[in-house]
């Protein structure tokens, strides 16, 4: 038997019981792909990521991520608690305000931005691929369907449209505050629609928090997340998406908080900022939050 060390934290969030919870395994050495997912599997988190050295030596680490039944080539949630443990496990640099570190993901390098406050991790910020846009879904109908929600409270003004920076979800734009309270997923329906993608994603303009810029709920059933409290692989799509179609104007720097997890009882503040040139193009997608230290423990396998 061996005995594995993990460490417990919530995701984008300053407290306990908020955000998005995340296990996180410092050493992954010598651990099989099939036992990392059992792991992932017997956790029931949304999602819980290994940590092993780079294969790049210009990089820090190498980071695996795993949903209780799939691998992930890159996630936001557990990029972002996954550096807020190695920085305040002191396994990467901490002798100044902040620092930037390279993670090895699916999708390729991941550069972290970390903040520190007297020594200690306070905020983390990852940088995203630039977005790609489309295919949009025609058929409201059948999207308030899977949603079980009527085809009026679809926000006849926005698009339906698949975005991803990494990770594609499909957005879908909802009228009111009550509509989003309302949406519960129907996975049956899910995956008989024609290029919709495992995570679902709707949004509105109405929010519950001040400050807040928009309010978010992730429905992805077929990976085994019935709802995710914070989702930050869909945050810097989301992000986009209000650039590209007005809700949020252009700027060098839009910034732009997403409350999610409200419905779940686990409330988080997703910190996103879109960079954009003066011709209008998206050069910079950064997605950040703090965390909260849950706890730690071991499990022998």
């Amino acid at each position: 038997m061996r005995r594995l060390h993990y460490h417990r934290v919530d995701v984008f969030t300053d407290r306990a019981f908020g955000g998005n919870p995340l296990a996180v395994f410092t050493n992954g050495r010598g651990v099989s792909t099939e036992t990392m997912q059992a792991i992932a599997k017997e956790f029931n988190l949304s999602e819980t990521t290994f940590v092993l050295p780079p294969d790049d030596a210009r990089h820090d680490w190498r980071v695996r991520i795993f949903t209780p039944g799939s691998e992930l080539p890159m996630a936001g949630h557990p990029t972002v608690g996954t550096s807020f443990v190695l920085a305040r496990e002191h396994l990467v640099r901490r002798d100044a305000k902040e620092t930037t570190i390279i993670l090895e993901e699916g999708v390729g390098p991941v550069p972290v931005r970390v903040e520190f406050s007297s020594g200690e991790p306070v905020f983390a910020e990852m940088s995203q691929p630039l977005p790609t846009f489309g295919p949009r879904l025609e058929d409201r109908r059948a999207a308030a369907a899977m949603l079980s929600l009527d085809e009026n409270d679809i926000d006849d003004g926005l698009p339906l449209e698949v975005v991803s920076c990494g990770v594609p979800f499909l957005y879908v734009p909802l009228k009111s505050l009550d509509a989003a309270h309302r949406a519960r997923p129907r996975a049956d329906l899910m995956e008989g629609m024609r290029d919709v993608p495992p995570g679902v994603f709707v949004l509105t303009r109405e929010v519950e928090g001040e400050g807040s810029t928009v309010h978010s709920r992730m429905f992805a059933p077929g990976l085994g997340i019935t709802e995710d409290p914070a989702t930050g692989a869909a945050s810097g799509p989301l992000g986009c998406y209000l650039v590209r179609y007005g809700i949020v104007p252009r700027a060098a720097s839009a910034g732009i908080v997403s409350e999610q997890g409200i419905e779940m009882g686990r409330p988080s503040l997703i910190h996103i900022r879109i960079e954009s040139e003066g011709d209008g193009e998206i050069t910079g997608v950064k997605v950040g939050g703090q965390c909260h230290f849950a706890g730690e423990g071991f499990i022998e396998v």
